[in-house]
């Protein structure tokens, strides 16, 4: 059952190894497009066998989003009919499933007939960044529910014939022969605030990507935010934390964020950042 996962990099060095670690056993191929990492991310990625590694460019200068956007839309293509699932994700975005391995789960879609799994979002929070060696679905539990990280990451490649993603990936108007699982039970843990001093810097670095049309339409303003901003921000997500190993979760349930998928129209768009 073959799965391959499209994603971007950025002098992403300091969280490779979680990202490998967490999809290495269901992940078959990774495609990464790097867009110009000088961190040591280049070394590390051409040194990863199950890697194929791309140059990202863009092909509207004006707009990181627009170009990466346009990217996540088209490039799973090539998987259409090679792979049974495709995972379009960042580096920051691991998709979890609590108390069965993925590859399980993944059989019990393909037998079931699915062909889209979207993900219930989770802001996952750490004011230390994490030790080498962790695995962060397992020691890193703690995060908000956030709606517009809910997302459709993971889908068959064959059925799907358009994701139509919109800015973000936070919203989707998929087509083909759609079916989702009966339960929401898969996670999207992003994490992005793993270590308060680092995602200040981080999100800093990250706004110098931006471009003239991305500043225009608040794309990314996230990465534009103050000192105190940040703290707002992040203080804001520390007071809706839940543990997201705990048993009783059940977030198929209890999440409180929107399911638009959900909806009488099916997989339908989320509000955009």
């Amino acid at each position: 059952m073959p799965v391959h996962l499209y994603t971007i990099s950025w002098n992403e060095a300091d969280m490779l190894g979680f990202f490998f670690r967490h999809y290495d056993p269901w992940v078959d191929r990774y495609v990464v497009y790097d867009n110009g990492s000088t961190d040591g991310t280049l070394d590390l990625l051409r040194a990863y066998p199950k890697v194929e590694l791309r140059k990202f460019e863009r092909d509207n200068p004006d707009s990181f989003v627009l170009s990466h956007t346009r990217l996540q839309n088209i490039v799973w293509k090539e998987s259409a009919q090679t792979a049974d699932w495709v995972v379009i994700t960042a580096i920051d975005e691991h998709l979890h499933l609590p108390g069965q391995p993925m590859k399980d789960y993944l059989q019990e879609c393909q037998r079931d007939g699915v062909t889209c799994i979207p993900a219930l979002g989770y802001q996952m929070i750490s004011r230390d960044m994490a030790s080498l060696g962790e695995r962060l679905c397992e020691t890193r539990t703690m995060g908000a529910p956030f709606e517009i990280m809910s997302k459709l990451s993971l889908f068959n490649p064959t059925a799907v014939t358009e994701t139509n993603y919109g800015v973000g990936r936070h919203g989707a108007t998929p087509s083909g022969r759609i079916k989702l699982p009966v339960l929401d039970r898969l996670l999207l843990l992003h994490y992005k605030h793993l270590g308060y001093e680092r995602t200040f810097q981080r999100e800093y670095f990250l706004k110098s990507g931006l471009g003239p049309t991305d500043l225009a339409n608040k794309w990314g303003v996230q990465y534009l935010q103050t000192e105190a901003e940040f703290k707002k921000t992040w203080d804001n997500f520390e007071r809706k934390v839940k543990d997201i190993s705990r048993p009783d979760l059940c977030p198929w349930k209890s999440y409180p964020g929107r399911r638009p998928w959900r909806s009488q129209d099916g997989i339908g768009s989320i509000a955009t950042d």
